[in-house]
């Protein structure tokens, strides 16, 4: 409408003096005495009149001196150029029709008829109610003075503009350095990792070798007193042949050869012991391997038998007050005191279990907060990005006026933004009013979860009179803050906009590090 109104002061005096805001003088209203003053219709009933005949007034106000209603009323316009527009549209109505206000001052028979114009300078340097009201309600301006003004205003915006977009380019330059902080951090600490992987390989690959070194070091020692042994026995038998064919063998000699075979035998003994023992080291070296690749699964082990040992433990319990039933014989005494002992241990080893535990939990509670503070970092960094990003951040609970506005403007010809932002704010006190709980429990695979409550009242009279696409708004709203807020408040969530859910932190710190890339690039 204002393209078609904004010639309309283009035909004028830019010179020439109005009353600005723009207002119009309605004069000759119909008044009567009513034996104290002067009476007559109020304003609302004159600006439903012009507002039907094409006039758009804000509002009329009708003008009263000590005598009562004065039958004058100045018609007040917005005080942008379609306001003028209207105010000299108005201005020609009435001369069109010889009830300007040249025909006004020059008729001595008015008659019944109404006369208007537009508030110029001489109506405001004039006596009167009239004068009165326009210099203590507006003041004197010409064209060129407000389209000066404006000027001046819309430079005014211009520079604060360029000083914004200003401050958001450092602003974001900021953001740049602080994710090339984050991201060469990130790779350092990949880095550590790795080197000390590597370390670790290394010196489980040196312990393997120097095992296998050992290890074939004694099977060749022990080869070679084998073959010494081998030889010394050979040689012993025959010694003890050439005895016997003499048959000079004598008491002394038979005991020595008697010794040197015991000594024989015991070596013979301790060498199959030390095969035992490298048989033994060997084996010990593989379940060596094996222990360090299962250590973390063993503690998993162990803290999934915690609650097999509480009921184990709960079990001997009962057992000990049967047997304490059963009587004082010795068998049953025997029995408790095992049962007991029994108990005893197993209590034990659930509180190492316990501890065990403990340790866990506090490793768990401390990776999370870190996970947590890594995330609230990520949020803040990426506030100041597109919220239809692939990645970005979403206010989970929040009402999109615009998509009210979509749905007005479909319903309502007129005034579809006021009543899209009027019935917006509606839903958004609901939605912060902790005694409104539409929600219901309902049982799914994963357990118990809350839902919309689909007999709720309020929602259901929202669909009813505003459709599925309003209901489906605001209990989206709902379910984001159930989910995200226990208070029902606004909050902040990093979102992954293609898939709609929440986006993970490695899903935000690769969408900043492609953007850096693709950044980089153009100003190459």
């Amino acid at each position: 409408m204002e393209t078609e109104l904004q010639p309309a002061h283009q035909g004028n005096d830019v010179d020439e003096k109005y009353v600005f805001p723009w207002m119009g003088i309605v004069a000759n209203l119909p008044i009567e005495w009513d034996g104290k003053r002067y009476v007559g219709k109020s304003g609302s009933g004159l600006r439903d009149d012009l507002t039907n005949k094409g006039f758009n007034p804000v509002r009329v106000h009708p003008l009263w001196n000590h005598r009562g209603h004065s039958g004058y009323a100045v018609v007040e316009f917005s005080n942008n150029w379609d306001g003028f527009a209207y105010a000299i549209k108005l201005e020609k109505s009435f001369e069109s029709q010889h009830r300007g206000k040249l025909e006004y001052l020059g008729s001595a028979n008015r008659e019944n008829k109404l006369y208007g114009w537009v508030a110029k300078a001489d109506d405001f340097k004039s006596s009167g109610v009239i004068g009165d009201y326009l210099r203590k309600n507006g003041d004197l301006k010409s064209i060129s003075e407000i389209q000066a003004e404006d000027k001046r205003k819309n430079d005014a915006l211009v520079s604060n503009l360029a000083e914004t977009i200003e401050a958001k380019s450092r602003r974001l330059k900021e953001i740049e350095s602080k994710c090339n902080e984050t991201s060469m951090c990130l790779s350092k600490v990949m880095m550590q990792r790795d080197e000390m992987i590597q370390e670790y390989n290394e010196e489980l690959q040196g312990m393997a070798k120097n095992a296998r070194d050992q290890l074939a070091k004694m099977i060749k020692e022990r080869e070679k007193n084998k073959s010494y042994l081998e030889a010394q026995r050979k040689e012993l038998e025959l010694r003890e042949k050439e005895l016997v064919e003499r048959e000079a063998l004598n008491d002394n000699q038979r005991q020595e050869l008697h010794s040197l075979k015991q000594m024989n035998e015991r070596a013979e003994m301790e060498q199959k012991r030390m095969d035992e023992s490298v048989l033994k080291l060997a084996e010990e070296q593989k379940k060596e391997k094996e222990t360090l690749r299962d250590k973390i699964l063993e503690l998993q082990t162990k803290l999934d038998s915690k609650q097999a040992l509480e009921l184990e433990i709960e079990r001997l319990k009962g057992a000990t007050q049967v047997m304490r039933h059963m009587g004082d014989g010795q068998d049953v005494k025997k029995k408790l005191d095992e049962i007991q002992e029994s108990l005893k241990e197993k209590e034990e080893e659930l509180e190492d279990l316990e501890a065990l535990n403990q340790a866990l939990v506090v490793k768990e509670r401390r990776a999370n907060v870190e996970l947590q503070d890594a995330r609230k970092e990520l949020i803040d960094g990426m506030k100041q990005h597109s919220s239809r990003a692939l990645i970005g951040v979403k206010r989970m609970g929040e009402l999109d006026i615009k998509r009210f506005q979509e749905i007005t403007k479909k319903m309502f010809v007129e005034d579809a933004d006021l009543k899209a932002a009027e019935l917006c704010s509606i839903w958004e006190a609901h939605l912060r009013d902790p005694k409104w709980h539409p929600f219901k429990v309902v049982t799914t695979e994963n357990g118990p979860k809350e839902d919309i409550d689909d007999k709720d009242e309020r929602l259901n009279r929202l669909k009813h009179e505003y459709g599925e696409a309003a209901y489906e708004l605001v209990t989206t709203a709902l379910l984001e803050m159930n989910e995200s807020s226990s208070s029902r408040g606004i909050t902040t969530e990093l979102w992954n906009y293609k898939l709609e859910r929440k986006a993970t932190i490695k899903e935000g710190i690769s969408y900043i590090v492609q953007k850096l890339k693709v950044s980089k690039a153009k100003k190459r």
